[in-house]
């Protein structure tokens, strides 16, 4: 069985944020028709140690009728399966075109519903719902986590299911040291963290950071998912519905987005670094 590290949201190696890859056989399993049975995939994912490892499979008949998709497709962080992931999504339609086993629309039955991704020049577009954004008190002890001042907090809904925050400008959110062990008790899957761009001309309208202690990662370098609550947040502030986010982690990647009612369109580069076989049995 191939197992493929893919660097997305960049068109370069070694940057974005990497992603396992893992393109399963048809057949039936524990885990449900065509996936091997739940712990066997979170070991994986513990032994790969990426933020996301993603496990697709065809699906036929009955099964596709009833999904109203073509794959399947489940992610796991090295602690725990999410609902929702971008960068493991974009990182799986780019192997599945480049290895030729399908074409043109890739529609993926997930826990978040229908996802689609398609091949947009040299890109990929995710289509993806967009996050509704409540916004609420500012949680006790996130300033103090963050070590920043925080201007609004808002909850991102059960899909996405993280914090996101806005904090004064783009150099406080690059300059955040956070406290990870009190990020991880404000009981969210993640804390999104983020400024309007410092320079609009740079060619990025917003920064972010994403910390998920939480669910086992503590920084995530390039989250896809984080910009369907970014992209409706920013187009209501800088009244545009076609933007692009800059996370700046250490690896950094660029997301570009567009708003389009429920639905926000994601679109990134992606680059294979690593084909490897898994000689151990995925049962």
């Amino acid at each position: 069985m191939r197992i493929r590290i893919v660097d997305a949201f960049t068109d370069r190696p070694f940057a974005g944020n990497p992603a396992a890859v893992v393109v399963l056989d048809d057949g039936g399993g524990e885990g449900g028709p065509g996936f091997p049975a739940e712990h066997h995939m979170l070991r994986l994912a513990a032994e790969v140690n990426l933020s996301e490892t993603a496990f697709v499979h065809r699906l036929h008949g009955d099964a596709r009728q009833e999904a109203g998709a073509d794959w399947a497709l489940r992610w796991f962080t090295p602690a725990t399966e999410v609902d929702m992931c971008g960068h493991a999504t974009l990182a799986t339609a780019h192997v599945l075109l480049t290895t030729g086993v399908a074409r043109g629309t890739i529609s993926f039955a997930t826990r978040s519903g229908v996802l689609t991704a398609r091949a947009d020049g040299d890109a990929i577009t995710l289509d993806f719902p967009t996050a509704p954004l409540t916004r609420v008190e500012v949680p006790e002890g996130l300033a103090q986590a963050l070590g920043a001042p925080v201007r609004s907090a808002y909850d991102t809904g059960p899909h996405v299911g993280d914090l996101l925050a806005e904090v004064a400008d783009e150099r406080t959110v690059r300059a955040l040291a956070p406290d990870l062990a009190a990020l991880a008790r404000l009981g969210h899957r993640g804390v999104i963290v983020t400024a309007a761009a410092e320079d609009p001309s740079g060619g990025h309208a917003f920064v972010s950071r994403f910390f998920g202690p939480a669910v086992g990662i503590p920084e995530d370098p390039v989250t896809g998912s984080a910009h369907t609550a970014l992209s409706p947040f920013w187009s209501e502030r800088l009244g545009g519905t076609d933007l692009v986010g800059l996370q700046v982690s250490a690896r950094t990647g660029r997301v570009r987005t567009a708003l389009r009612g429920d639905r926000v369109l994601l679109t990134g580069h992606a680059v294979t670094v690593i084909e490897a076989e898994l000689v151990a049995p995925l049962e």
